[in-house]
């Protein structure tokens, strides 16, 4: 008995743990590659329909619309020479000595593309989205990108200049640069970085514009690390957009405000810690508020996500002591975003200290000080987010994560925490998702793996039902219950009479409803051997959601097993089968629903017109679930 309170529980926490609903999409607009593309960037700008998709020696242009996709194939070709050279001096990445197009940006008005051209870097102008043409100015493509596409390049591009950063390899270390622009070309010291491995770039906007700044996401070696530590440490380092270099004899080419912190992913009070970030996404707004989603992984390459304020990360930049100094700071606090060519900020004293003590001392936490509460079983393998405003004027945050057997998981994150409104199964090769864009303007999310890309509708209203409550329950900020068209919408709609709750599961705002039929579905009619086996599927609509079967209007009722899709007949040795009418009950935020119901009729009992009886008198109908239902 004791095993059986155990088992329940545990089913319980695990059904709030997963997905609420799940579905297998297979009429989204989708393009698949002539080849497998191990290595692609890609690029998408906001209200557009067009992505763009960096492979091995081609660049897709792909315009997607709801009938199809219509696809340009621009080759960026490496001649035989160049990739023989790199096969004779990187025996080791001879699979990597083609080129790959790694960095897709429009930097001001010209859109620029790169690629490793097998281990020579270089980059082309990419004009009316169609031809490449060489760049005429003089431009290192060795700082732009690295020259292997399995070493990891980020690249951003804010204010008309481009912003690069690239890990750390053999024999190669890493580094933060602005690399195309208007403004001073510039880059982190050596020393800064230890052998980092980024995971993002986000631009953090502010109404006065001297004081925006970029953030880059990365991991760095833990050296020394002991036995009982983990190999990596995550951090955040800044840079101010205004910064134009040091003096001539003090940073001359090097950044004067580059500050880095370390980031901490992990329940307080336990050892468990993620402390290698993979991936990064930043929701902010010009009031310096908002939050960073960090996809994190430990040495047992389980996945986490964190969430952690934006408006804590400034405060621990503008307010922390610097690592290793102890002498009061100067004014202006040294990092911080000044006029160009102030002598303030340029005086030799504040240069020495960012030159020697650029890491902060507070680390950065998650909000709530532990990570988002998402099945670990799930191996994330990428992150984007979007804001939503609601019906009632606030926002809310809605994650999309990719994992690496092809699926999408779309969450809500409020106060409460996580709540896994969906998951999505794209692709019939279950390959892992290795990029993803969102365009909030147009309402779509770009989901790429190395075989295809495929389009989704943020806003996916009518998979959620029928019903005002189906609609209320699902608890998607992008969807609301439309009183008058009396239907799960998107928002904002033509009518003004929507309902919509979403910091918990509550569906009296549909109103009183009256109380279910105690028949509401058909019974189909099986017969089967009276000592044969019998499963009878009931088809699971919401995986939160309580299922019992009833027996000849609720004198038996029956344990319901969740077997994939379906909740199972599952028979006990005190409640064999017999007989009769049963009844799969679904219960959700006191809402009971009547899914199917079936008449059991043993072999040589009476028996009507049956479909069932065509299948012989000894029935396993849980295979058969989609033919019965």
């Amino acid at each position: 008995m004791n095993l059986l309170i155990l088992a329940t529980l545990f089913s319980m926490v695990s059904a709030e743990k997963s997905p609420r609903l799940k579905f297998a999409v297979v009429e989204a607009p989708r393009f698949r590659f002539l080849k497998p593309e191990n290595y692609t960037s890609v690029y998408h700008q906001e209200g557009t329909e067009v992505l763009f998709v960096g492979g091995q020696e081609v660049i897709y242009k792909l315009i997607f619309s709801d009938k199809g996709v219509h696809d340009t194939q621009i080759p960026v070709v490496t001649d035989e020479t160049t990739k023989k050279t790199c096969v004779s001096k990187s025996a080791v990445r001879k699979h990597e000595c083609d080129n790959f197009i790694t960095v897709l940006e429009k930097v001001g008005d010209s859109f620029i593309a790169c690629g490793t051209r097998a281990g020579s870097p270089k980059c082309w102008h990419l004009v009316n989205g169609s031809e490449l043409k060489d760049m005429q100015e003089e431009i290192s493509a060795h700082d732009i990108l690295a020259p292997f596409p399995s070493q990891r390049t980020i690249s951003l591009s804010a204010d008309g200049n481009l912003y690069s950063a690239l890990s750390a390899a053999t024999g190669q270390a890493g580094s933060i640069r602005r690399t195309y622009g208007s403004k001073k070309l510039l880059k982190t010291e050596t020393k800064w970085l230890q052998n980092p491995q980024f995971a993002g770039a986000a631009v953090m906007p502010y109404h006065d514009k001297i004081k925006e700044e970029i953030y880059f996401f990365f991991s760095e070696v833990n050296t020394p690390a002991s036995q009982d530590e983990e190999p990596y440490r995550a951090r955040i380092g800044r840079v101010c957009m205004v910064d134009e270099g040091g003096l001539t004899n003090l940073l001359p080419n090097s950044w004067t405000t580059f500050m880095k912190a370390r980031v901490m992913c992990g329940k307080k009070g336990t050892p468990v810690q993620y402390n290698n970030i993979k991936q990064a996404f930043v929701l902010t707004s010009h009031h310096r508020t908002g939050v960073m989603y960090g996809l994190f992984s430990n040495a047992w390459n389980t996945t986490v996500v964190c969430a952690y304020s934006i408006e804590d990360i400034d405060k621990a930049f503008s307010t922390s002591k610097l690592k290793g100094y102890n002498t009061s700071l100067a004014s202006p606090r040294p990092g911080t975003c000044a006029f160009k060519n102030n002598t303030g900020a340029h005086n030799q004293k504040i240069l020495t200290v960012i030159r020697d003590h650029p890491e902060i001392d507070d680390m950065i936490k998650p909000v709530g000080e532990a990570p988002l509460d998402l099945p670990v079983e799930d191996h994330f393998t990428h992150i984007v987010a979007d804001t939503v405003l609601a019906v009632n004027d606030e926002h809310y945050s809605v994650i999309y994560l990719g994992t690496e057997t092809g699926k999408i998981l779309k969450v809500l994150h409020t106060i409460e925490g996580a709540f896994i409104i969906a998951q999505y199964s794209l692709f019939n090769d279950d390959s892992p998702v290795t990029n993803m864009a969102i365009d909030s303007q147009k309402g779509h999310l770009y989901v790429g793996t190395e075989l295809e890309v495929q389009r989704l509708p943020l806003a996916d209203c009518g998979r959620y039902g029928v019903s005002c409550r189906e609609c209320i329950l699902s608890r998607d900020p992008y969807c609301a219950w439309d009183m008058v068209k009396k239907k799960c919408t998107a928002i904002p709609a033509e009518s003004g009479n929507l309902v919509q709750t979403l910091e918990h599961s509550n569906a009296s705002v549909c109103g009183d409803v009256k109380a279910p039929k105690a028949r509401s579905t058909v019974p189909k009619e099986v017969l089967v051997d009276k000592d044969g086996p019998v499963l009878l599927p009931c088809p699971v609509r919401s995986y939160h959601a309580k299922y019992r079967w009833e027996k000849d209007n609720c004198i038996k009722q029956y344990p319901c097993t969740i077997s994939g899709s379906s909740c199972v007949l599952a028979p006990t040795p005190d409640l064999p089968l017999k007989e009769g009418v049963f009844r799969c009950m679904a219960v959700e935020s006191g809402l009971q629903q009547e899914v199917v119901s079936y008449k059991l009729v043993f072999n040589g009992g009476s028996l009507s017109t049956s479909l069932a009886s065509t299948l012989g008198s000894t029935v396993l109908l849980a295979a058969a679930a989609h033919w019965l239902l």
